[in-house]
């Protein structure tokens, strides 16, 4: 019989993570995709060493497409997310190499892929924004998920710059681990920081009915604490910024509310 793993397995979690919050003081559920999972946990380490200890707990997994693109010509393509460039290095493709990016870590992602790419600084409607302010001088192409904010291509058409979009991946939903149900069940401080709208739903509803510990929220916008209003939390923090940095910040802050260092 072949074994699917939903936790980690046994013996993988690198660079000090545990698959149990046996010994920490505050456990960091981490619900993002695996990956992005553990590059925030690392930062998260570095930042504040043991005052918590993460724990790599997913609530969705990226499929990738392999759709047929749009003939052209664009002038640039946008990307929404890291998870947009990702996909698109898994398709042949011969996209222009001019990239108009949401935030500083999709923008870095998308240098490394090969893209100049311009980073708008914030969400969504910060990249409408900046490019109404500075119209490029062509079509352009969002390159988005299957759930994606922001109405970016049809915005950006009403303000006369065409743009077309296509879906290049999806998340698929995972129930919450066993050690995350585990440690959520147990007394003790929990913080959860949430990405987005859909991590925000999906852990809504994944709460265990019997869930006792001392929850804490970290929310990136204010779109996210939105729909994170009705999840029973004794602290939220929303970050400044949607980026991962305002994120570490707002862990920062609920630390010192509930477990002074």
């Amino acid at each position: 019989m072949t074994t699917q793993w939903t936790d980690p397995r046994p013996g993988s979690a690198p660079d000090g993570f545990k698959d149990q919050p046996a010994d920490a003081r505050v456990t960091l559920i981490l619900t993002r995709p695996e990956d992005q999972s553990r590059d925030f946990g690392r930062a998260a380490q570095a930042r504040f060493g043991d005052r918590l200890q993460p724990l790599i707990a997913p609530l969705m997994r990226t499929a990738f497409l392999q759709p047929p693109l749009p003939a052209g010509p664009y002038f640039a393509v946008i990307f929404t997310s890291m998870r947009g460039v990702a996909a698109v290095t898994r398709l042949d493709h011969h996209l222009p190499k001019v990239a108009f990016c949401v935030g500083q870590a999709t923008a870095l992602a998308a240098e490394k892929a090969g893209f100049a790419a311009v980073s708008t600084d914030g969400a969504a409607d910060d990249l409408v924004s900046h490019l109404v302010a500075r119209p490029p001088s062509g079509r352009l192409l969002h390159l988005r998920g299957a759930e994606a904010r922001g109405d970016v291509a049809a915005r950006l058409t009403r303000h006369g710059i065409p743009t077309d979009e296509i879906t290049v991946y999806r998340q698929l939903a995972q129930d919450l681990t066993t050690a995350a149900a585990s440690a959520l069940c147990s007394k003790g401080a929990v913080i959860v920081p949430l990405f987005s709208p859909q991590s925000a739903r999906l852990f809504r509803d994944g709460l265990p009915a019997a869930s006792c510990a001392d929850l804490s929220l970290a929310l990136i916008s204010q779109a996210v604490a939105k729909v994170a209003a009705d999840i029973p939390a004794t602290h939220r923090a929303v970050a400044l910024r949607p980026d991962a940095a305002a994120m570490l910040d707002a862990i920062g802050e609920l630390l010192d509310r509930i477990a002074p260092g």
